[in-house]
């Protein structure tokens, strides 16, 4: 068999183990309402959480960067890759989550990326939530740093590893609201410890910026936490609708993540025209409340719809609602029911999540409405008796 055949015949077991991902391809703007392949359907499946992707207010805003700021930025942002617009999303975004300063890159995964390296190498210690982001898990191995892994949410055994070790720097990473299941960090623990252990604590804040937290400033600013130690991540394509993250602290340390976070250092700058678009998202999300209790309502009426006799919905109240089902071929199999019915809802499958626990990740945006979410519930609840 050459190295073809082989791949060809991994891809047949991906087939076997209904493992295999699909792309499809959606033929309208970002929205609950979307069409696939000229059919109609309801979406459930995007991290759209205030439904600002598709924003009147942003398209128009995006058109405006765009003819002032041309749709490249022509090299990297330390050689002549960064405009005044970057300058002033990136203090906005710095005063909007109260740290001193901020630094955007073209990605959540790019940031990840670039922090952990950054801050810790071979010598120190990485302390991680088993269940965090897979560019977390990506970014912790580049770094060459002694990883320690501990049991999802369980800040006990995170004191344990934390006493037992002698490492010069020693780093806490975790998620803030975990992608698969929704569920929300001990974020007031985990800061405690990390001031007691003398640590860094870096939190992805990429499912809770917009969402969580006073005018959606974040999960941290929900939890009350702040000072040197804490670097916070966050996204600009989730809640936010666009592209793009930040990390933000304290001066010196976005100073040294400038210097030496080589996916910001060594990639050309995103294009201006979205940190133009950005700072009109940001004050969308500053007086999003309403949008947001709107969203708290949907899950309310969510949760306490399905009816959960063979399935089990993950508790969570973060707009990402996991409905587990066990096998991969049975959440194919209520996936593939449910597009029937016009709602899509792709089916989560390993390694993204343990083994037997393949889930459909349901999520909510504030641009769904009360009849969406009762036909979801309604038609979930039938299929659960007869699928």
């Amino acid at each position: 068999m050459n190295r073809l055949e082989h791949l060809r015949s991994k891809l047949d077991k991906l087939d076997d183990e209904f493992s295999r991902r699909v792309r499809r391809d959606v033929e309208v703007p970002c929205s609950p309402h979307v069409t696939l392949d000229g059919r109609a359907f309801t979406a459930f499946c995007s991290n759209d959480y205030l439904g600002l992707a598709g924003d009147s207010r942003l398209v128009e805003a995006l058109a405006e960067g765009a003819r002032r700021w041309g749709v490249g930025a022509g090299a990297s942002h330390l050689v002549s890759g960064h405009y005044t617009v970057q300058h002033e999303l990136e203090e906005r975004l710095a005063a909007f989550v109260g740290r001193e300063r901020a630094l955007v890159f073209s990605s959540g995964f790019m940031a990840n990326m670039g922090i952990i390296p950054a801050l810790v190498g071979r010598g120190d210690a990485i302390f991680a939530d088993r269940l965090n982001h897979a560019s977390l898990i990506d970014a912790m191995l580049l770094s060459r740093a002694d990883l320690h892994r501990f049991a999802h949410l369980d800040t006990a055994a995170l004191e344990r590893q934390l006493a037992a070790s002698s490492a010069g720097t020693k780093l806490i990473v975790s998620d803030s609201v975990f992608s698969m299941d929704g569920d929300v960090a001990p974020l007031r623990e985990l800061m405690a410890l990390a001031e007691r252990f003398d640590a860094w604590l870096l939190i992805d804040d990429a499912h809770g910026f917009g969402v969580l937290g006073p005018q959606g400033r974040g999960a941290p600013a929900e939890a009350g936490i702040s000072g040197w130690r804490l670097i916070q991540m966050g996204t600009l394509s989730k809640a936010a609708g666009v592209s793009g993250a930040f990390v933000a602290g304290e001066a010196a340390v976005i100073e040294w993540l400038m210097q030496k976070a080589r996916t910001y250092i060594f990639t050309t700058g995103s294009p201006p025209a979205l940190a133009h678009v950005l700072l009109a998202c940001i004050d969308l999300i500053e007086s999003g409340d309403e949008r947001r209790a709107h969203l708290a309502a949907l899950i309310e009426r969510l949760t306490k719809g399905l009816a959960q006799e063979r399935w089990k919905l993950l508790p969570s109240r973060t707009p990402i609602q996991p409905l587990v089902v066990g096998d991969n071929a049975a959440a194919l199999a209520l996936g593939e029911a449910l597009m029937e019915e016009g709602l899509w809802i792709p089916a989560i499958r390993p390694p993204t999540v343990p083994a037997g626990s393949a889930r459909l990740r349901i999520t909510l945006s504030a641009a769904h409405t009360f009849a969406d979410v009762e036909r979801l519930v309604e038609t979930v609840n039938r299929l659960e008796k007869t699928l």
